[in-house]
């Protein structure tokens, strides 16, 4: 990919896309999701929800990756959830980055004061993606995480605070795209 990715929110025309992204992603690395992405009626799910904000890379027509932002609600309705998924094929591209840089702006816009992300302790290349987009480390859950061979993983959760990056967030343009 030469140009950054094409980013937006996820249609019903996106289905298919998302399904062979997520097929192409190792059994290993989806492990580590949230979501059972690959079992039926999952991303039809996501397109009838009102509060879930959910978004695909395209790079020409393939959708080479997908973001998510999940709010929480009650008294800690103004954290939201950063989810961020890649095709091996489009990794280190800056394709990640694009996609979490894009739902850092819609969480801003939406008024989230502060974002949280989950990431197993050893995808080091992620972690230094989020810290270099203004998240630090606020957890460490030791053995969170059980992988698909049963062994344990730390699991790191790292925070935004809108408010207290906003020096950052300018140096790296991301005010700039709120205008």
């Amino acid at each position: 990919m030469d140009t950054a990715p094409l980013i937006g929110p996820i249609t019903a025309a996106d289905g298919d896309g998302l399904r062979g992204l997520f097929e192409r992603v190792p059994d290993g690395d989806r492990t580590f999701f949230r979501e059972n992405v690959t079992a039926p009626g999952v991303i039809e799910g996501w397109l009838d929800s009102t509060t879930e904000h959910r978004y695909v890379a395209r790079d020409r027509s393939d959708v080479v990756g997908y973001a998510a932002l999940i709010p929480s609600v009650g008294w800690s309705s103004h954290v939201a959830e950063v989810r961020v998924i890649v095709d091996p094929a489009h990794r280190r591209r800056r394709v990640g980055r694009s996609l979490a840089r894009h739902v850092l702006i819609q969480a801003i816009e939406l008024g989230f004061t502060k974002l949280v992300v989950e990431v197993v302790a050893d995808q080091e290349p992620t972690l230094a993606m989020f810290s270099n987009l203004g998240f630090q480390p606020e957890a460490l859950l030791r053995d969170h995480v059980r992988d698909d061979r049963g062994d344990h993983h730390d699991l790191i959760v790292m925070a935004h605070f809108v408010d207290d990056n906003r020096r950052l967030m300018q140096a790296t343009g991301i005010d700039d795209a709120l205008d």
